[in-house]
């Protein structure tokens, strides 16, 4: 639904701290579904641990805000805004994430009202839950003019 051009038109976010791959759906206002393919080559995999490669579960909630900002970036049109990570009420990790996993990242707006976004979050790997959070965000004006590296014309 969103490849990867488009997700960088809306988020500032970039290697090595982008992290979604793709949206595969999109309900305006409502609900995101976003996709992070988890490699073995992510540069946190060098100290998180050697010999036992986990993603830190900080990351995969990261994931899941970026993902919630997307949803709110998109549905006022993205253009010169910047969606801010506020608050995590909630949070639980269920279960490790692993190179090679495929995590699917879902969020669904629960309140909205000015400039806050609330939603809850839950990444899947699989069907098995890994992560789960309430997460809010703040949109706001962007803070310059300077046009985002790699952000469409």
């Amino acid at each position: 639904m969103f490849s990867i051009q488009e997700i960088m038109d809306l988020l500032p976010h970039r290697y090595p701290f982008l992290l979604v791959d793709r949206v595969v759906e999109w309900d305006p206002g409502r609900r995101i579904v976003g996709i992070k393919n988890v490699s073995i080559n992510e540069p946190f995999f060098i100290g998180h641990f050697p010999g036992h490669p986990i993603m830190p579960g900080v990351l995969i909630i990261e994931a899941l805000a970026q993902t919630g900002g997307i949803a709110a970036l998109k549905a006022l049109g993205g253009e010169k805004k910047l969606a801010y990570f506020a608050g995590i009420d909630k949070c639980r990790f269920r279960r490790p994430v692993l190179p090679g996993d495929q995590l699917l990242l879902d969020v669904t707006v629960t309140a909205h009202k000015g400039p806050v976004w609330k939603m809850r979050g839950v990444a899947r790997v699989g069907d098995a839950v890994a992560a789960e959070a309430d997460l809010t965000a703040t949109v706001r004006e962007a803070f310059d003019d300077r046009p985002r590296e790699g952000a469409g014309k």
